[in-house]
């Protein structure tokens, strides 16, 4: 299969959005196409976030990162959060994943930026597996936490 990874732009929003609504799904949200285009939408016309999108050699969309900028305030540098990471079910296997991973981490190095984080679920097994081949550092030191408002 022929694979190209390429920085997301408003005219990509019908390749986005159904990807990015499976996303939300596999994170137990209910679909919402409507939801997720206006959410990509404001977030790409704010320039609040990067997103690269695989595609194949027809067009078709394959899979997507979306990565959110941050800071480090104790090593006073730039840092990139991969919050999102999803390959369609008909590409999956096919080392999408891995091109995407790879490609954000090239896509940030060249932003400036010192690291990239993400989390995943606990019992996302096959995710995990695929960041710690590529290099990926569980945290051992610091414990996550979140506050729903």
């Amino acid at each position: 299969m022929s694979l190209q990874i390429r920085l997301a732009q408003l005219a990509d929003l019908d390749l986005l959005v159904p990807l990015f609504d499976g996303y939300r799904q596999f994170y137990r949200q209910p679909s919402n196409p409507a939801l997720a285009r206006d959410f990509l939408s404001e977030r790409m016309a704010r320039h609040e976030s990067e997103i690269l999108l695989a595609l194949d050699d027809t067009g078709s969309s394959l899979g997507f990162t979306q990565l959110y900028p941050l800071f480090s305030s104790a090593r006073a540098v730039r840092i990139y959060l991969l919050n999102d990471l999803f390959v369609a079910n008909s590409a999956r296997r096919q080392g999408v994943g891995q091109a995407l991973l790879i490609a954000a981490a090239d896509h940030a190095r060249h932003l400036g930026a010192a690291s990239l984080s993400l989390s995943t679920a606990h019992d996302n097994l096959p995710a995990q597996a695929l960041y710690e081949s590529l290099g990926w550092k569980r945290d051992t030191e610091f414990r996550e936490y979140g506050l729903v408002l």
